[in-house]
């Protein structure tokens, strides 16, 4: 058999051996020593097979040592697998000190096919022989022929890993460094305990030098991690601090960027700010909750306004609220309030049907308050665009009801306010005609308010169909206004009877309610009277109650009136052909909305003025129900305004206009009247509740003063 330089050449197996016993020598060498080697090749293991390994055996920790008197090559280190079982790191014996020496190997067997674990060479694998001091141990003496490789030193200093000889059976194998390699590869720390564990295996005939010299000290080891560690740590903390701090001071010295300078309007913005009244009128209604004033003076609303009509319906809160606190209705020319003081603080939506009773009219002062929302409300609409507006400004965009909006800065034209004589009571009538029929007409106002009159310049949200949505700004005396507008809330309002009551469709008299109209004269001289309840809200001052008689049989009527809101006065009125006195009497005390009817006979050391011809609405009122029963019947232009109910009976209400008087009758279907309207000079109805029937008779004269 040729052998290549320098591999051994092994025999080939016998076929008929037979495999070695389990206690085989191999695995324990008898305990007089290890046996001679053989060269026959009957311990050779069979190709294909692996052999046993002294570590594999119990007992056996250590790997044996490696003969000296057989030849053999420079032995390669096993794979840690062959030393401590499979996946354990190779145990460096040779660095612990106080290890012991290894045990004879099992390659030194007879018959062992497997190289030993490396151990000469290495550092600290036992004494030195005589006269080879500072050397690493030498090898064992090859057998002469057989080529042996030096050995290589690794980057630690130590031997370099070597291949793996090749098992019968298995492909060669190239050698691997193992965990306590790269232990050794990586920098020491501290300084070794000999020069013989700090350098590798010399070369034969060179002596080791003297140990470098090392501070005592420790001053040359490098740092240690953990204090690496710390430091960055620390470096790490004072950035975080310090960044810390600078977006601190930035956010507190932070202000936002000036908004976009505001500009003038663009050729559509122009035409979208000039359509937003006439929009406003096509759209009718609209939901309105806002504000005005601020702190203790916010005056807080929320309900309705109806531009078509035009009607505001409110509800009143806040603490500034004080006497306007509940429920307000108002149109250009007249408010009427059902105080509630025990209301919520809160306002909240009105009912859709008002109360009918508790309303009171008031007049409070222009430009404040509900007032001041009231003529702003009304005011955002017309029957016709605005002009082009040259000092409005675009302001910017938002969102509102999810929708885009622009925001304009422009001048608006007051609401009209309408002209009212300063009496609390109204002495002439007011014509139809002057009673405000659309945006921007009003008694006493030479027309629709302008740009050209007294304006401000609230701040406008407006959609692209030219809809408010809000609005902002201060009104004549700096106080600030808020108002915001649903436009999808809009139901139908009623307004309450003073202000008219519920809107119908106006149309010609039927056949049968023109007859019923025509008889009208002789079913009231038939029933002979009625008794009367009145409602008549004639000034801030002057919300009248009052209950009595009418007779138009005797052409007379007897009354006692009260001020809802002076209970400790009381009015005695007497009407006669024509002629009306009134004497003062002392009241009850008590607040109530229907007075007591008047004493029968009048009381005693009354003094009755001279009488005198109608003078106030009050007056005109009594006249027209009592000369309906004398005459033809109502005359002047009528029309169906509606049909209704009172008093739990189905009437139809017809207006009768002639000259500067407006009345309504309220008529039933026997033809009795049930109700009759006048309306007064500060745009409400003064009305006259009526239930025919017989009636005591009426004082005619006034009573002599009583003899003292």
């Amino acid at each position: 058999m040729e052998t290549s330089p320098g591999r051994r050449s092994r025999p080939a197996p016998s076929p008929d051996a037979s495999p070695p016993p389990a206690d085989d020598t191999r695995r324990h060498p008898p305990a007089d020593g290890p046996a001679e080697p053989t060269t026959d090749g009957a311990d050779e293991p069979a190709p294909g097979t692996r052999t046993p390994r002294a570590a594999d055996q119990p007992g056996t920790g250590t790997p044996p040592p490696q003969s000296t008197d057989r030849p053999h090559l420079d032995p390669p280190r096993p794979h840690a697998a062959d030393q401590q079982g499979a996946g354990a790191p190779l145990a460096r014996t040779a660095d612990r000190p106080g290890a012991d020496p290894p045990a004879p190997g099992a390659i030194d067997q007879p018959g062992a096919g497997t190289a030993p674990p490396r151990t000469a060479g290495r550092p600290g694998t036992g004494p030195p022989p005589p006269g080879t001091a500072g050397r690493a141990p030498r090898r064992t003496t090859p057998t002469p022929g057989a080529r042996v490789e030096p050995a290589s030193a690794g980057p630690d200093g130590g031997p370099a890993p070597t291949a793996v000889p090749r098992e019968p059976g298995r492909r060669h194998r190239r050698a691997r460094s193992t965990a306590g390699d790269r232990l050794l590869a990586l920098p020491l720390r501290r300084r070794r305990a000999g020069p013989a564990a700090a350098t590798g295996p010399l070369p034969p005939g060179k002596e080791a030098g003297p140990p470098p010299e090392t501070d005592a000290d420790g001053s040359d080891d490098p740092p240690e991690r953990s204090a690496r560690r710390r430091a960055v740590l620390v470096a790490l903390g004072v950035t975080a601090a310090a960044s810390a701090a600078a977006l601190v001071a930035g956010l507190l010295s932070w202000s936002p960027e000036p908004a976009d300078p505001a500009r003038p309007l663009t050729a559509p913005e122009a035409e979208l700010l000039a359509a937003m009244r006439v929009t406003n009128q096509r759209d009718v209604r609209a939901g309105v909750r806002g504000s005005v004033g601020t702190g203790d003076a916010r005056t807080e609303f929320v309900g309705w306004v109806d531009w078509a009509r035009p009607l505001v319906y409110l509800d009143v809160g806040g603490p500034g609220a004080g006497t306007e606190r509940g429920l307000v209705q108002a149109n250009r020319s007249a408010l009427v309030v059902r105080p509630d003081p025990a209301a919520a603080p809160s306002p909240a939506p009105p009912p859709l049907v008002p109360p009918a009773d508790r309303w009171r009219l008031r007049e409070p002062p222009a430009g404040r308050a509900v007032a001041a929302v009231r003529d702003l409300l009304l005011g955002l609409s017309a029957n016709r665009t605005d002009p082009t507006s040259t000092e409005a400004r675009w302001l910017g965009q938002d969102t509102a009801e999810g929708s885009p909006v622009d925001i304009f800065q422009a001048s608006l034209p007051t609401a009209p306010t309408p002209t009212v004589p300063p009496t609390a009571v109204q002495t002439t009538a007011v014509p139809t005609a002057a009673v405000p029929t659309a945006a921007g007409a009003s008694s006493g106002t030479s027309g629709p308010a302008t740009g050209d009159g007294p304006s401000w310049r609230p701040r406008l949200w407006l959609d692209r169909d030219a809809r408010l949505h809000r609005l902002e700004g201060r009104l004549p005396d700096d106080t600030p206004i808020t108002v915001e507008l649903a436009r999808s809330d809009r139901p139908t309002l009623r307004p309450v009877d003073a202000l008219g009551g519920r809107p119908g469709l106006p149309r010609a008299l039927a056949d049968g309610e023109t007859d019923r109209l025509v008889r009208l004269p002789d079913r009231l001289r038939a029933s002979g009277g009625a008794t009367l309840t009145l409602t008549a809200p004639l000034g801030p001052t002057a919300n009248l109650r009052a209950a009595g008689w009418l007779s138009w049989a005797q052409s007379a009527a007897y009354l006692a009136l009260v001020e809802v809101d002076t209970p400790g006065r009381r009015t005695l009125l007497r009407w006669r052909s024509g002629q009306v006195a009134r004497a003062e009497v002392p009241g009850d005390g008590a607040a109530t909305e229907i007075p007591a009817a008047p004493p029968l006979p009048p009381p005693t050391g009354v003094t009755w003025p001279a009488d005198q011809p109608p003078a106030d609405d009050l007056d005109r009122l009594l006249d027209a129900a009592l000369r309906a029963g004398s005459g033809p019947g109502p005359a002047g232009t009528t029309v169906r305004v509606r049909d209704d109910r009172v008093a739990d009976r189905a009437v139809d209400v017809i207006e009768v206009r002639s000259g500067a008087t407006a009345l309504r009758w309220w008529i039933d279907r026997s033809g009795l009247p049930r109700r009759l309207e006048l309306r007064t000079g500060r745009g409400v109805w003064a009305q006259l509740d009526l239930t025919p029937g017989r009636v005591p008779v009426l004082p005619a004269t006034a009573p002599g003063p009583t003899a003292r």
